[in-house]
């Protein structure tokens, strides 16, 4: 299995690698990242690689606020099609698979993928030694809640504190059952049962919530409601220019994998920030 840092050594100056969302499901939040079959995901896929995407995170189940639970066969049949038709087009790119099951995770890395992007921190037991035994890499992401009522007034004391404390919890599982810290990437999950100001204290405390410093961080902002609140942007398709805005600190934030809907306008950011530099 790869390592996530190595694949596609396209930028060695501390600018954070591209991750591109593809979306195998109806009712993702955002219209443009949702994807018509096997054919069309591939030409996504392909065009993502060519615009700068190191990673392709491929999803069959919407973890939208209210979303509704698919179950394990429809999201295996939405997602391993798209994962092996990916991989054979585009045997380089790194292929991340968006799931918090481990029989779909487990699949899935049969068929070509070569990380875990779990927005439940090990919400299915199983998890923890299916990473453990692959040894490939997963991203913990944290929700307060379920998808379907995370966003109901949810609370905090100290919002990065609480965050990095469960983000630690979880990722002490992995590291005890064998996993290697340098394989755990941690994600503060932005939007997942968080108000505008959770979102903003957490963008603005950067790898304050990483437990461990060989860890990894990932942001996930691309294109959330908290531009609509900040800006007044009430469709997704309205929102790029915030998105960018906040992809512009994170390089000083020490982020080191950006989730994006849009691969080239962040890769044309990041290339002259970095010819700025």
């Amino acid at each position: 299995m790869a390592d996530w840092r190595p694949i596609l050594k396209r930028r060695d100056s501390g600018f954070p690698r591209i991750m591109g969302v593809l979306n195998a499901t109806p009712d993702s939040f955002h219209p443009g990242s949702r994807v018509d079959g096997v054919g069309d995901a591939v030409e996504r896929a392909v065009k993502m690689f060519e615009g700068g995407a190191d990673w392709i995170d491929v999803g069959g189940e919407s973890t939208r606020p209210g979303a509704v639970e698919v179950s394990q066969e429809e999201e295996a049949r939405r997602v391993i099609p798209i994962i092996e038709a990916v991989r054979e087009v585009l045997p380089d790119v790194g292929i991340s698979i968006d799931s918090r099951r481990e029989s779909v995770a487990r699949m899935a890395l049969d068929s070509g993928a070569d990380m875990v992007n779990d927005v439940s921190s090990l919400g299915d037991p199983g998890m923890a030694d299916l990473i453990a035994e692959s040894e490939c890499p997963i991203c913990l992401m944290h929700m307060k809640g379920l998808p379907s009522n995370m966003q109901e007034n949810p609370d905090y004391g100290d919002v990065v504190k609480e965050v990095r404390k469960s983000l630690s919890i979880s990722s002490e599982k992995l590291v005890d059952s064998g996993v290697k810290p340098s394989n755990i990437i941690v994600d503060p999950g932005i939007g997942f049962g968080k108000l505008l100001d959770h979102n903003i204290s957490l963008l603005s405390s950067g790898r304050s919530v990483v437990p461990v410093s060989e860890m990894g961080l990932m942001w996930g902002v691309s294109r959330k409601s908290m531009f609509k609140q900040m800006l007044g942007r009430e469709r997704s398709g309205d929102r790029l220019a915030g998105t960018l805005g906040v992809a512009a600190i994170a390089r000083d934030k020490g982020v080191d994998i950006i989730r994006v809907h849009d691969v080239t306008e962040h890769s044309d950011l990041f290339s002259v920030m970095e010819g700025i530099r």
